[in-house]
């Protein structure tokens, strides 16, 4: 017999000893049989069951938290045409790219799913997560195309130049010195604008997006995207202003 139902059986005993001056017998052999009859039932400890196929998302996100690898298998089966289908939302131009990006996006979901606190809150936080892998691509992209000034050049006869000849237009040093300081205002200036304002400016501005691809990454429509690029543009005229006049 186990050591915790010998206990239980034992303080029953002492339970029905001392219940013997306050109650019938017919009672007492009630309550002690059936004192008896729970104690002889197994003893069950809480346990983790096993995560399947029938797994809710819930149970997977606690069994991944908790370092089980065949739950997050199970996950991200579950929701691997979800990433795609995001991917393809917000760049649908790069498919190309979209294997290496999903395995990139199931990386980042791996290393910071223990952070996640409201499990009910997974699809937005995936959502969250390939979004700021898109952005992250998108900064390592040139805003314009780069041609090699070494490449061979064809000329009107047919034949093929050694290369480009290209002057020199670098800026002076002064010329260097108040781009950067005009730069470093315009940063600042759009640091301060609102997270809506920030956005539609930044991906007009600095990665030539057109209004529509804005408007998808954004979730708005074009119009909104427009006024919001609009107003961020007079804020940041004015912060540049004021830095100016300070």
């Amino acid at each position: 017999m186990l050591p915790e139902v010998d206990i239980i059986l034992h303080n029953a005993y002492i339970e029905f000893r001392t219940l013997r001056t306050q109650v019938t017998p017919c009672c007492l052999e009630v309550d002690f049989m059936s004192v008896k009859i729970i104690a002889n039932e197994p003893i069950v400890r809480a346990v983790d069951a096993p995560v399947s196929n029938a797994s809710s998302d819930n149970a997977l996100i606690l069994a991944c938290q908790k370092g089980d690898a065949k739950a997050f298998d199970l996950l991200m089966k579950r929701h691997k045409r979800t990433l795609f289908a995001m991917l393809n939302r917000l760049a649908p131009d790069w498919s190309g790219m979209h294997d290496d990006m999903v395995q990139e996006a199931m990386i980042r979901i791996f290393r910071g799913i223990k952070s996640l606190r409201n499990p009910g809150a997974f699809k937005g936080w995936m959502n969250q997560t390939v979004t700021n892998l898109f952005y992250d691509e998108l900064r390592k992209k040139p805003k314009f195309a780069i041609t090699s000034i070494d490449a061979p050049i064809p000329n009107s006869d047919g034949n093929e130049s050694s290369g480009m000849d290209i002057a020199d237009f670098n800026n002076q040093p002064d010329e260097l010195l108040e781009r950067k300081e005009i730069m470093s205002e315009v940063n600042i200036a759009i640091s301060q604008l609102p997270d809506s304002f920030k956005k539609v400016i930044v991906l007009r501005e600095f990665h030539g997006l057109a209004y529509d691809e804005i408007a998808r990454l954004t979730s708005s429509e074009v119009g909104t995207v427009k006024s919001r690029l609009c107003r961020a543009r007079l804020k940041v005229q004015a912060s540049l202003n004021a830095q100016r006049c300070a």
